[in-house]
């Protein structure tokens, strides 16, 4: 959704901004082209994608900065960039979260059920070498912590029964090393039977979208979740959003989850507690609790405007040219001051 952030964030000569998941640097470029004399720093905690930042910084001289880490680091990267540590410096700042297709597409990345490979899921690859991979994880964690982990991070129905067969995997055959492994535990336990054609009924079911996904498809989703710790950076990352923006600023972000997109929502209509996208959105707090009417409405103030009435979807022709853009949930919003 390129052509939809460049639309919101109107860019100018002499802005700055900050895409805060560089990728393959499809936003960055668009930003740039679009405004000669521009800024963009150029965030990302994989090391790939940090060195094509780095290689895009030369074809665009002085007008990118490229920085490799999370977004709960950007705050010690800033400072080690001259004249960009200030609070409310910003003109824009641009969130494109999840995977990105490059993520997808590396069977080593392990991120994918489609191509086998180590299950190993982080994003940071080897750079954290305190950070567990998804095969490490499984190879520790009890059942219970599983079964909340695919609950939670994936809304996962069956987490108990997923859960029990993958631990008893783990004990009974050997540590799960493999997408495919993974895959197939899952497909196994979900399994209805045989068909009349000899192929398993476990193959795909149907996402909130109706497309066909394959079953172990929200597994995959809360493990990546749980491993690099994604919700709990995206709510950072929009507390820093709303520090580093100047008044008048922007805000894009585009989220392929509804877990990613509640916790944008929650800030942007200001349901936050202590920084903290909050569980339940303020209105619906006990009716019994009394509050002084100033506090109460100062701690619903929104710090944000929104640019838009409803979330904003890719359009067929994009969806057509790139499928695996048709779950993405675009918001933008203007920084009040």
């Amino acid at each position: 959704m390129a052509t939809e952030t460049v639309k919101f964030f109107e860019p100018q000569r002499d802005q700055v901004f900050i895409d805060m998941t560089f990728g393959a640097g499809g936003h960055t470029r668009a930003l740039l082209e679009a405004a000669p004399g521009s800024t963009v720093v150029a965030l990302d905690r994989d090391p790939l994608a940090h060195r094509l930042a780095c290689e895009m910084a030369a074809q665009f001289p002085g007008r990118i900065v490229p920085l490799l880490g999370r977004f709960s680091e950007l705050p010690a990267l800033l400072r080690t960039v001259e004249g960009l540590d200030r609070q409310r410096h910003f003109d824009g700042v641009l969130f494109d979260f999840g995977c990105s297709s490059m993520q997808f597409d590396e069977a080593a990345r392990g991120f994918s059920i489609s191509h086998d490979g180590p299950l190993d899921m982080r994003m940071d690859r080897d750079r954290c070498p305190e950070q567990l991979s998804a095969a490490e994880v499984l190879a520790r964690i009890q059942e219970p912590d599983l079964v909340r982990i695919l609950k939670v991070y994936g809304e996962e129905k069956q987490a108990k029964k997923i859960a029990r067969a993958i631990v008893n995997a783990r004990f009974t055959v050997k540590r799960i090393e493999t997408t495919a492994e993974l895959a197939n535990i899952v497909a196994h336990c979900l399994s209805q039977g045989e068909s009349a054609g000899g192929q398993g009924t476990y193959d795909f079911r149907q996402d909130k979208l109706r497309r066909p996904a394959h079953v172990a498809t929200k597994t995959f989703q809360a493990l990546r979740i749980f491993v690099n710790n994604e919700l709990n950076e995206i709510n950072y990352g929009m507390v820093l959003a709303k520090h580093l923006l100047r008044t008048g600023g922007k805000l894009v972000t585009i989220a392929f989850h509804s877990l990613e997109d509640t916790i944008v929502k929650r800030h942007l209509t200001g349901h936050v507690v202590d920084d903290v996208a909050s569980r339940v959105p303020l209105q619906y707090v006990s009716h019994t609790l009394a509050h002084e009417t100033e506090a109460m409405q100062e701690m619903m103030k929104p710090h944000w405007k929104q640019m838009h009435k409803h979330v904003m979807v890719p359009t067929d022709e994009e969806v057509a040219e790139n499928p695996r853009s048709r779950s993405a949930k675009l918001r933008a919003a203007v920084r009040l001051s």
